[in-house]
Parts: C-alpha cells; structure tokens; sequence
C-alpha cells in the first residue's frame, strides 16, 4: 500500500512509496497561487455559499495535531484554521471531519469533488492536501490552491543518550520508534541495509513513539516535526533535553512536502477568496498565532 503524511492523508503516485500514513514525494514543486487559479471558469457557488452563510470545511479525522478529537468536539491546526477563513470571508463554519480512504484521491472524489457513496459530502473545501506537481495534474477534477505549511520528518534524540547524530547510521546500537506505516519507520527500518532493525520500535501512532522517547525507553523517534513540537508542548517537556534533527534518508522526503486547500475544479471565485483570506491570516500574523497555539513552529510551505 503507498505511504502518505502522519496519520491521515495518503497519496498514490508511482514513484511514491504509500504505506499507512506518510507520504513519501518526488520533490515539493509548488505551483503559484495565480498560476493555480487560471484558467478556470468562474462558479456561482461562492455566491450560493454567502447565500446559506456557512462554509462546509472537510479536515481529517485522527490527524493532530492539525484535526483531532478533543473531549466531544474536533481541535487542532486546521480546525482553527478553518474557523479562521470562515471569519475571514463572514461566514460561518460547518466541519465535515472524514477518514482517509486509500489514497488520497479517493478522499478528493469522496471531499471535494462528488462525494461520498454513502452520502456523506463533498465540502466546500478540503484542507491538509498536498501541493504538488503531479499530483495536481492526476486529479483535476480538483483545484489544489493556498499552500499555508511545510510539513517535515524530523530524528527526535535524547541528548543524554545521543549527543550528536549526523545520519541514522549514528543511532547504531539505541533503540528508536517510529509510527507503524509510516515514511520515519521505513527509513529507520532500512537504514543501512537494515542494520537498525532489531533494535527498532514500531508504535500505533507517532504520539505513541513519542511518549516512549520522553519515558526514556527509546533513544530516538522519527516524526514530523509538527508532531514532535505539538507533543512537546503539551506534555511540558523540558525542550532542552531533546534534539530534532533534520535527517537525510532514501525513503525520507527530501524537502518535506507543502499542504494547502482544494476546492471542487472551476470554482475559480470560491479559490481565489480563500487565497485571499488566507494571505490576510498570514499577513497579519493569525496564522503563525494558530500554528504556535499548538506549540508548532510555522514553516512556509
């Protein structure tokens, strides 16, 4: 099955290695915003949405920390985020949390463009998909628009265990973890021609791994660094301990890779006000402010 990014969106390409969860990319070759919105005939549907007065936003289920359960309702990055381009354009703000299908064109089929079998959507908008060349040619039923983060995969050392590490073949000998399925546990259970595999620990989820690391029962993790920093932050750990090291490895995306906004293709209005709201979010620091509530260091996409 082909890898895709933390746990939620998954991405078929051919030279794209899909297991559960992290997406593993050719290069991040974004696309400018103008450039995305040309070409397209314009809708009437962002006069129909004024019209209702509600954005119907779809994020992911089970993918902090950018959309998660928290108590009885969904929190996170890009539930913020969504609340702030719904306020932005006036409007109010319905979530359509959904869980990743196979690939991640099946959730712009099921999201964005048509809609789920079992009745369930398309949204306005879908937010966390990646900006990426061929993938947006793949799927142009969909207008991939407005990147607003650059997600990567980070090595998280215990100092007092690891003082320094250059590539993974240093963590020699400690045991390291990593999220079943994804691109981090790939990396680290090939490394060296599986010199670390015996001493490598798969864990459910990347929060799983990472309350090993800060229990002392690994030396390391391999997690995006959204995941490492969002952890951090809400376990209260001292910083100062760890180390996040940004690692080169075969099945590591070089550059990380970009996410952004989709919209169903043509709706070439509804795009370009979104880009809007969201370059007067990042203009005028919102966007920075909604990404270090979570303890996540904002990184231009």
């Amino acid at each position: 099955m082909p890898a895709s990014p933390g746990r939620g969106p998954r991405l078929t390409l051919p030279t794209l290695a899909a297991a559960p969860r992290v997406l593993r990319w050719l290069g991040p070759l974004l696309l400018a915003g103008a450039a995305l919105l040309g070409g397209s005939p314009a809708h009437a549907d962002l006069a129909r949405i004024r019209q209702a007065g509600t954005l119907k936003v779809a994020v992911y289920k089970g993918l902090p920390p950018f959309s998660s359960m928290a108590g009885s309702q969904y929190a996170g990055i890009d539930v913020a985020l969504a609340q702030a381009l719904g306020k932005a354009l006036g409007l109010s703000v319905a979530l359509m949390p959904f869980d990743a299908d196979e690939n991640m064109s099946d959730d712009l089929r099921a999201m964005v463009w048509r809609g789920h079998y079992l009745g369930y959507g398309p949204a306005d908008v879908m937010l966390h998909v990646p900006v990426e060349r061929a993938f947006m040619r793949a799927n142009d039923k969909a207008l991939i628009i407005a990147p607003y983060y650059r997600e990567t995969f980070v090595l998280v050392q215990d100092r007092e265990r690891v003082p320094d590490v250059r590539g993974l073949e240093d963590l020699a000998g400690q045991p390291t973890g990593a999220a079943a399925g994804s691109a981090g546990a790939n990396a680290l259970l090939s490394a060296g021609g599986g010199a670390l595999r015996d001493r490598v620990k798969i864990y459910p989820e990347a929060a799983t791994a990472l309350d090993a690391l800060f229990a002392g029962e690994i030396a390391a993790a391999l997690v995006t660094r959204a995941q490492y920093e969002s952890a951090l932050k809400a376990g209260g750990h001292a910083a100062s301990r760890y180390a996040a090291t940004d690692i080169s490895a075969p099945l590591l995306p070089p550059r990380g890779w970009a996410v952004g906004m989709a919209v169903k293709a043509g709706e070439r209005e509804l795009a370009e006000a979104l880009q809007a709201a969201l370059d007067s979010l990042r203009g005028n620091g919102e966007l920075a402010r909604i990404f270090g509530g979570y303890g996540v260091s904002m990184q231009a996409p």
